[in-house]
């Protein structure tokens, strides 16, 4: 069984498909590429698709990841290219490995978001980061289905800083002279603190409240490195044991003997 990894996108308009929708685009997109897929046993088996840490409905993403199992060899590159024809546009393959590591899930451990704020000026925004990062403690309220939960988002926030847009690449945001771009580093901790909990924070600790709804991007997701307050490539690791199986497998290749002249 060969198992491949995947990196994927959910841009402009389908930001807002659920994980469930994306699901049922993917298995479709499965079909379509003919991608001989593994099954799970029972009396109704599913292809073996595992998704790892998929962002919530509405939020955008250049760094979803999800692997599946195969049941012949398949090179990574053409079965990215034939599953991104096969899904429509903003549900993008962008990244394709043979899986040769274990512990995917465990490489997630914090995400780099991006969060448009349209209507609030750039200075109130960097006042209100300024208060956010120099409280020691700050505790929002979410409803859950186990009724109001209190946690602290300070603590999952690695990095947080506001600054003036650079363009908008997605292009579903109108520009706007009065905008601020937070830019964060989110540990994953439990319970989960999501963006917009963050933004739930910046309003208890400085009245920030923009009068429209945020639009949320994940930029990437991966391991956090402490040093250097990076979140890395979780793919990285798949990729150098493949070049060092490759580069083993040629070192160690007996030399084709010359073939004999004639006589």
């Amino acid at each position: 069984m060969q198992r491949i990894r995947l990196r994927y996108t959910k841009r402009g308009r389908l930001r807002f498909t659920s994980h469930r929708d994306f699901q049922r685009a993917f298995e479709r997109a499965l079909r379509r590429a003919e991608v001989p897929m593994a099954y799970s046993a029972g009396f109704t088996p599913h292809p073996k698709v595992s998704y790892a840490n998929a962002a919530p409905t509405g939020t955008g993403s250049e760094a979803e990841f999800l692997e599946i199992a195969l049941t012949e060899h398949r090179d990574p590159e053409t079965l990215r290219v034939l599953l991104d024809e096969s899904l429509p546009a903003g549900l993008d393959i962008t990244d394709a490995v043979e899986a040769r590591t274990s512990g995917l899930a465990d490489r997630l451990t914090a995400s780099v978001w991006e969060l448009r704020l349209d209507g609030v000026p750039v200075d109130d925004a960097r006042k209100a980061v300024d208060a956010f990062l120099a409280a020691e403690t700050v505790e929002v309220q979410r409803k859950t289905k186990n009724g109001v939960r209190t946690f602290d988002t300070r603590s999952a926030v690695a990095e947080l800083v506001a600054d003036r847009p650079q363009g908008d690449p997605q292009g579903d945001r109108p520009a706007d002279d009065a905008c601020a771009i937070l830019r964060l580093v989110v540990r994953h901790v439990t319970p989960a603190v999501r963006p917009d909990d963050v933004l739930s924070g910046l309003r208890a600790v400085a009245d920030l409240a923009p009068p429209v709804p945020a639009a949320v991007t994940r930029l990437a997701q991966g391991l956090f490195d402490e040093e250097s307050g990076t979140v890395t490539d979780p793919l990285a690791p798949d990729r150098e044991a493949v070049t060092a199986a490759a580069t083993t497998a040629a070192a160690t290749a007996p030399a084709t003997a010359p073939e004999a002249g004639p006589a």
